[in-house]
């Protein structure tokens, strides 16, 4: 029978996939925003961030197969099939034709390419500092086609509206989320 795995374990699974830092400081960011937005609408806290967590498993030994071979190596460790579900419905239209219909899946595809253009944001800052980083900054580099511009824009104006949240709070809530964990992430 497939179990919800807890934080450590995912961890470990994750840690024998990734090892690039920038890799790993990005699913601890995506952990901590899936877990800040868990905690808004009175979700599974644990489980969010799990998901937010392992979402990129697959990303650094198999770039070409992103998505696909997450399912195979959560498959092989006896993940539940919902939480599968949610890591490979990241990459809708992009690298898979899994369509995020749950709210959990819905933030995890909207808050994915977020969270790189914010702390690409915050490295432009002076002090490399999220505390205090305000909207209007993130969004004033969002205009910038040119900054950040492997940050697929579409795809989070499209998660925001999947979640029926204007772009402002769907930012504020992810600086919010990114803000919790700053030190670990190196933007603190």
């Amino acid at each position: 029978m497939d179990t919800a795995p807890d934080r450590a374990a995912a961890l470990s699974l994750l840690k024998e996939y990734l090892k690039n830092e920038g890799l790993l400081r990005h699913a601890l960011a995506v952990e901590a925003v899936m877990a800040h937005f868990a905690g808004l609408f009175g979700e599974d806290r644990e489980k969010w961030s799990v998901i937010g967590l392992v979402h990129d498993i697959d990303y650094e030994m198999y770039p070409d197969e992103h998505c696909l071979k997450a399912g195979e190596i959560l498959r092989d460790h006896n993940w539940p099939a919902d939480y599968i579900r949610s890591v490979q419905s990241h990459g809708w239209k992009i690298c898979t034709e899994i369509e995020p219909v749950h709210r959990m899946e819905k933030v995890l595809y909207a808050i994915d390419e977020l969270t790189g253009l914010i702390a690409a944001t915050v490295y432009m800052r002076p002090d490399r500092n999220i505390a205090g980083l305000e909207v209007g900054s993130v969004k004033k580099k969002w205009k910038q086609k040119s900054f950040a511009a492997g940050v697929n824009r579409q795809v989070i104006e499209e998660g925001a509206s999947m979640l029926g949240m204007d772009l402002d709070t769907l930012i504020g809530e992810t600086i919010r989320g990114m803000q919790q964990t700053a030190r670990e992430i190196g933007l603190g």
